[in-house]
């Protein structure tokens, strides 16, 4: 057994020297193992008794622990040993009821450490010295004895008591205890949020079915309508053209009968043999042979024209499939820039572009925070994760993948990926240079590449002041945006659906600065990036 550095030195009481294999008696007296049993087989009487004070030891009382094969047995018994009840680590020894007392009683064991047996206790000292680890090196993070420290490996090297570092740890474990609850905590909390957004999402989604049977039934009985309104026309022009036709038909029959009439009458003189009768027939039916001998009219009926609406018909029914012919999901989200009803929707976008009232954009507001997981190590992310501001000196942080490792940047733990969504971004104190934006969560964080810089790339969008310059960035096309006077104030407005993102001087009457048009795909998350002073997310809700 290894010799205790903070244990009283033992001797035997028969040869006077360091036991090399310790027996403690029931009396407390400590001798070699060699020792007492050469004694007592010399000296039968004493009955494996005490040499010194004659003190026989009683047999194992009944609440003395029996042994088991995997019990830990006491190290100080002879013969049948009974089981451990504790194990010094100090001593690196175990002890049975009996022999514990000293432990419990004396002033000489008041120091050590009990604990629950053990019979491994290698692991317990140290391989270099032989003695208890009682130290704790912070250098090499591992326990040592207090031999390491002084001539071991461990010279000059930070040591504590491990008693005091084990403190520290449990502190730091309460910490990390208290860290994991409150982010299941939040993890729940998100959870309940999205069961409750699912929740509301069913249910704007009956009701969007249902608005949207309602409309294209509204559309087809519109259609139904048109068509009718479209056939009665045609049927009353080509009526009112029927009847015409009729009437100048009528018309030439009716010549026609007294032309055949005054043919008759006209064969009766001719047939006349009376001369004379002859002549006064023909005199008097002179003028009327000048007015039947003239040559009939030549009616060319002028038939109805329906070009108009052809015209009408073929148009409408273009606009519809050059609507229907691209995938529903480009239609809707998209638009229809680049149909024939282009102009109302420029209309639409004209509206978002434009000056609007603040309360219109208010209806959307969203309070999103930074996330300090995503900060360069200079960032500084105020307790609120409202402000980021800049540090020269970079702060220990860990280094996991999403931190941007080399551009001034961080990202809103928020994202929106549907709906409609306003916030507000402080500027006052910016400086000379700023970029506000939005940008997928998939940009890359780490280097300095077109990749990884806010607007560079085809995952951002941005607005960037510099110096006395603004521009729109997006995927590495810039934009020059004119303004008369320097805003301190962003609103940004954000139309999922309708591809649009909108950036407004939020303390001059919503003045337009901005908008890009795009087909987003991913979450977008609100995104800053420095140059000199602190940006702040304005707290609207």
């Amino acid at each position: 057994m290894a010799e205790c550095p903070s244990a009283p030195q033992l001797r035997c009481g028969v040869c006077q020297r360091p036991p090399s294999v310790p027996v403690m008696l029931s009396c407390w007296h400590s001798f070699c193992l060699g020792c007492i049993e050469r004694v007592w087989c010399q000296v039968p009487r004493l009955d494996h008794g005490c040499p010194l004070c004659l003190n026989v030891p009683l047999p194992p009382s009944a609440s003395s622990p029996l042994a088991s094969p995997s019990s830990v047995l006491c190290d100080f018994c002879l013969g049948d040993r009974p089981a451990a009840s504790k194990t010094c680590l100090t001593c690196l020894a175990s002890f049975c009821e009996e022999h514990l007392q000293p432990h419990l009683s004396s002033e000489m064991f008041r120091g050590h450490r009990l604990a629950e047996p053990s019979a491994d206790l290698s692991a317990r000292c140290c391989a270099e010295h032989g003695k208890a680890l009682e130290m704790f090196c912070r250098d090499c993070r591992m326990c040592v004895c207090s031999m390491c420290p002084i001539l071991g490996r461990h010279q000059g090297h930070r040591v504590k008591l491990v008693d005091q570092e084990a403190v520290e740890k449990r502190n730091l474990l309460k910490i990390c205890q208290n860290r994991l609850s409150c982010k299941t905590k939040q993890e729940q909390a998100n959870i309940n949020q999205i069961q409750k957004a699912s929740e509301e999402l069913k249910v704007l989604v009956r009701h969007c079915s249902i608005w949207l049977t309602q409309q294209f039934t509204e559309v087809r009985l519109l259609l139904d309508e048109e068509e009718k309104a479209a056939k009665e026309l045609v049927e009353s022009q080509s009526q009112a053209v029927l009847q015409a036709f009729g009437e100048q038909g009528q018309a030439c029959r009716e010549r026609i009968q007294a032309s055949d009439e005054f043919a008759l009458r006209v064969n009766e003189i001719y047939k006349e043999d009376d001369t004379v009768q002859l002549l006064k027939d023909f005199t008097a039916a002179e003028a009327d042979m000048q007015l039947h001998q003239q040559p009939a009219d030549q009616i060319h009926p002028v038939p109805l024209n329906f070009d108009p609406l052809h015209t009408y018909v073929g148009c409408f029914h273009k606009a519809l499939k050059t609507i229907l012919k691209k995938p529903v999901e480009q239609r809707i989200t998209k638009g229809l820039s680049s149909g024939p009803d282009a102009k109302q929707v420029q209309t639409l976008i004209h509206r978002t572009k434009s000056t609007g009232d603040k309360l219109t954009f208010l209806r959307y507001a969203r309070s999103p925070i930074l996330d300090p997981d995503t900060a360069h190590p200079r960032l500084r992310v105020s307790p609120t994760w409202e402000t980021v501001s800049k540090a020269w000196m970079r702060r220990s942080c860990s280094d996991g993948p999403q931190r941007f490792d080399r551009l001034l940047q961080v990202l809103a733990r928020e994202s929106y990926f549907a709906g409609r969504h306003y916030w507000e971004v402080d500027v006052r104190l910016a400086g000379q240079g700023w970029w506000v934006g939005v940008a997928y969560r998939s940009m890359v964080r780490r280097g300095d590449s077109e990749s990884s810089r806010l607007g560079c790339n085809a995952s951002s969008w941005c607005l960037k002041r510099f110096d006395l310059e603004y521009w729109a960035f997006h995927n590495s096309t810039r934009e020059p945006v004119f303004l008369e006077q320097d805003p301190e104030r962003l609103g940004v407005f954000l139309d999922y659906e309708a591809g649009t993102l909108s950036f407004y001087d939020a303390l001059s009457g919503m003045r337009h600065l901005h908008t890009f048009q795009a087909r987003f795909t991913e979450p977008l998350y609100p995104t800053l990036r420095l140059w000199e002073g602190p940006i702040s997310l304005c707290k609207l809700t």
